[in-house]
Order: structure tokens, then sequence, then C-alpha cells
């Protein structure tokens, strides 16, 4: 039997929210162990001058505690 964690992750991209998703799933596999899947939380924007300045993604990212 395994035994996971979620943990919540912030990540941005100047580029596309996709890019922000892949952007933080590669910063906690740095640092996290066993991440096995992540979900979107909650997706936003920046404006500045009308137009779309950063994306910004709320993940939250699956991970498998070793024994």
């Amino acid at each position: 039997m395994s035994v996971a964690r979620v943990t919540e992750v912030i990540a941005s991209s100047k580029k596309s929210f996709d890019d922000a998703i892949e952007t933080g799933v590669e910063r906690a596999a740095k640092t996290l162990k066993n991440v096995t899947g992540a979900w979107v939380q909650d997706q936003k924007v920046t404006v500045s001058d009308g137009k779309i300045d950063e994306y910004r993604v709320v993940l939250k990212v699956t991970f498998v505690l070793e024994d």
C-alpha cells in the first residue's frame, strides 16, 4: 500500500497557460520525488496596457511518499 501527498505550486509564464503548467510540474519534480500527477486548480492572467502580461496557474501536485 502506498501513501500520497498533495502540495500546492504556483507557476507563471509569459507564453501560455500550458507553458506555466509545464514549468510548475518540472520545477516540482526537481524537489519532490515520485511525482505522479498534477491538476490545475486555478488559472489567471495579469494585464498591462490592455494586453496579457503573464499567465499564472495554481497546481495541486501529487507525489507518493517513500517507505
